[in-house]
């Protein structure tokens, strides 16, 4: 039997190793053999405008400045033109999203966020982020990376085809699996550092100088640790908020020299031109996703308003927002689903067979919260962290809608925390259709330093309630204790 296990075993790799040689072809790009058997570049083309409008539509649709998006078409279009694949007609998409990101569809579709643009501090460091994402493109990256996992899931299947035949314990196949997931991993790096080499290579074509790059990512560092110091996590020095993009600054270096690109003599940085094209620019939350402010959150189109306990930073997503307090305690807001809402009779019936089935719950009662219904109920649960509290309250909202409130707790904190969770509780109200027209986002506002201005001064008229300071200086690339020079111009959030 062991010698027709390792017949079979030997058998299938032979195959996957001829049908990989086969299918394997050198990208002109890169100059490297790459495997895309399973997309060509008419699939690339096809796929990337089939989810175009779904991706957009997934991040909150596309920022409608038009003189910022033809701004960033122009320098997007520029870049591609040194790029080495043809028959490519490039998209270059604003996302209306606070987060920094950056990504590319196969086809030539290319998104950047309205976040991003905020932490960047001149034209050369955005066309870095965007040659970066052309290079994935013009690698066929995402065919590879595609093609590599069908060609791996059919390896896995023929060889546990071939060991269910010779009695092989299925625990080998879940090996083979670990294996190849970290291979794709490994791969996946690789792609990084070649998506910086042809980056570089763009950049440098229109006449900006690579190093632009570096200082972006050193800008990333510094918002992904104010990232986590406000979410009250330990910030570590190699941190990269990219998490899609694992690059380290030697990376960065090593594709700067790898591209052995030809010095630019006067490499444009467009740095007043950038901060004209941004100026205006919306700042964090956009109303119709609900606005943070502070400790306070308000949602116009919800038509409700609460705040979050002292000590506690709000953090808004599309699904829910969680704001974060000592010791690990956390306020989680979100709503019920639609069919779940039209289908409840009694809000104590929602949370014992909808919200928390199966938890042992206890304290339930009918409650008022600014003349809206509410029922609210104890448990604990158990986590990977210990124990917690939970304090559950269901909200009867308008138009038929559920609202939640979760506060969860170390069992140590509870009684602590009970009353500025009973006053968050008790925050919870609508708001008239007077202040939700009101309400408008914050914005990016770029300034002239005046004699006398320092960091310190700037920053305080920042609208947040905590690291106004380091908002100032990782927007303006700025080190810890770094001055500010008269003249200069610096960006600054307003409301």
């Amino acid at each position: 039997m062991t010698t027709r296990i390792r017949t079979l075993t030997l058998y299938a790799i032979l195959l996957a190793s001829l049908f990989l040689t086969s299918a394997c072809s050198t990208n002109p790009v890169t100059g490297k053999q790459s495997f895309t058997a399973f997309m060509s570049r008419e699939d690339e083309i096809r796929i990337g405008a089939e989810e175009h409008p779904k991706l957009i539509k997934d991040f909150g649709g596309a920022y409608t400045d038009a003189k910022l998006r033809a701004y960033i078409n122009r320098i997007g279009l520029t870049l591609a033109r040194h790029a080495d694949a043809s028959g490519l007609a490039y998209t270059f998409t604003i996302l209306n999203d606070d987060k920094v990101n950056a990504f590319a569809l196969p086809g030539g579709y290319v998104y950047i966020t309205r976040g991003l643009l905020a932490l960047a501090e001149n034209e050369a460091e955005m066309a870095g982020v965007l040659a970066h994402e052309i290079g994935h493109v013009t690698a066929r990256h995402a065919s590879e990376r595609y093609s590599t996992t069908q060609a791996t899931n059919l390896g896995l299947m023929v060889l546990g085809a071939l060991g269910s035949a010779a009695g092989v314990p299925s625990g080998l196949g879940r090996l083979a699996g670990v294996g190849a997931q970290a291979a794709l991993s490994s791969y996946s790096r690789e792609h990084e550092l070649e998506a910086d080499m042809l980056g570089v290579r763009y950049l440098t074509g229109a006449g900006y100088s690579p190093h632009a790059m570096t200082s972006f990512f050193e800008k990333m560092q510094a918002h992904d640790n104010l990232a986590k110091a406000m979410a009250g996590e330990r910030a570590e020095a190699s941190a990269n908020i990219m998490a899609t993009h694992p690059r380290t600054a030697e990376r960065i270096t090593q594709a700067i020299r790898l591209a052995q690109a030809q010095p630019v003599v006067r490499p444009a940085i467009g740095r007043e031109e950038f901060l004209d094209e941004i100026d205006g620019l919306v700042f964090g939350d956009d109303p119709e996703q609900g606005v943070r402010r502070g400790r306070v959150f308000v949602h116009p189109e919800l038509g409700i308003r609460f705040k979050a306990p002292p000590g506690f930073v709000l953090f808004n997503s599309a699904r829910q927002v969680i704001a974060r307090g000592p010791e690990k305690s956390v306020m989680v807001f979100d709503m019920a689903s639609n069919k779940s809402a039209r289908r409840t009779r009694s809000l104590s019936q929602y949370i014992t067979d909808v919200w928390a089935p199966g938890l042992s719950l206890s304290r339930m009662e009918k409650i008022d919260i600014n003349a809206q219904e509410a029922v609210t109920a104890l448990t604990r649960i158990n986590t990977r962290s210990g124990p917690r509290d939970v304090r559950l309250i269901a909200i009867r909202g308008n138009g038929g809608r559920i609202f939640r409130l979760a506060f969860i707790t170390q069992p140590s904190m509870t009684a602590q925390l009970a009353t500025d969770f009973q006053r968050a509780t008790y925050s919870f109200r609508r708001i008239s259709e007077a202040e939700a027209a009101a309400l408008q986002p914050l914005r990016i506002k770029v300034i002239r330093v005046q004699p006398g201005d320092t960091p310190q001064s700037l920053a305080a008229k920042f609208p947040f309630e905590a690291f106004r300071l380091r908002w100032f200086e990782t927007l303006n690339g700025l080190r810890p204790s770094q001055g500010l020079r008269a003249g200069g111009r610096v960006k600054i959030v307003v409301e």
